[in-house]
């Protein structure tokens, strides 16, 4: 005679098989300065679907330059509108796919507490430095941002020879955290992350100094029949996820 609790462990049974079956894997590839905000998504993702996040981060430009030649990602985060919207055009991504999923914002910052206790344009053009650390404005978004703000400012011939240029704004933090650069344009959310915990000094730039850091993402060719795929991009989008991505220091398109 089967009795309640056999019934009862029958069923948790059934319940973990049919979860881990319909389980599936996503190849996911994103900014470099998204991926802080992206691994506490992929946290409360996979606890509440039983699917699984693999995660590669880089630069924009590279990661464009992969999924072209065929890199089997499923889903694609940028930093910018265009890499997403090339890949749309090229046919490479499911048509009506992309969407805004974060506003990014950029800030001047220093691992020195002491070092921008005034406004980032004056420390800019009459502080003292050895070196400024930006992406590089060619492949990386948040490096074309850091440029034209430079610009913006009129400090660019007064900063250009003491720039150093990281692949992507992972590296780009990295020199400014390591103290290699004494200052570092780099994204807000990376000053955000509860690892740094405020650590530093800061001026935040203003969004009119430079075009706007719309992030988008899209689903590829690839996962398009992976269900893994679409629950996570769909999870992005809800109220739980905006509100990390929020907390990340990035600003959402209403």
């Amino acid at each position: 005679m089967i009795t309640r609790i056999h019934i009862f462990a029958l069923l948790i049974f059934f319940h973990i098989f049919l979860t881990t079956a319909s389980a599936e894997e996503v190849r996911v590839a994103v900014a470099a300065n998204f991926r802080a905000a992206l691994s506490e998504l992929v946290k409360t993702f996979e606890r509440e679907t039983g699917h699984t996040a693999l995660v590669s981060s880089g630069s924009s430009g590279k990661f464009y330059a992969q999924i072209k030649h065929g890199a089997p990602f499923d889903v694609f985060f940028s930093a910018d509108v265009t890499r997403p919207q090339l890949i749309e055009e090229e046919e490479l991504a499911v048509p009506g796919s992309r969407f805004t999923y974060a506003i990014g914002r950029l800030t001047l910052w220093s691992s020195d507490p002491n070092m921008l206790k005034t406004d980032g344009p004056t420390v800019l053009s009459k502080s003292h430095f050895d070196h400024l650390a930006i992406a590089n404005p060619k492949t990386a978004p948040y490096g074309a941002a850091a440029q034209q703000t430079l610009q913006a400012l009129g400090v660019w011939n007064h900063v250009k020879d003491r720039l150093v240029q990281g692949e992507n704004i992972g590296q780009t933090f990295h020199f400014a955290f390591s103290n290699n650069a004494q200052l570092g344009l780099v994204a807000r959310s990376q000053v955000m992350d509860p690892t740094i915990n405020g650590a530093g000094s800061r001026w935040d730039v203003p969004e009119d100094l430079h075009e706007p850091l719309r992030q988008q993402a899209v689903l590829l060719i690839h996962g398009q029949h992976n269900e893994a795929a679409k629950a996570f991009l769909d999870y992005v989008k809800s109220s739980e996820a905006r509100a990390i991505i929020t907390r990340f220091g990035y600003g959402l398109e209403k």
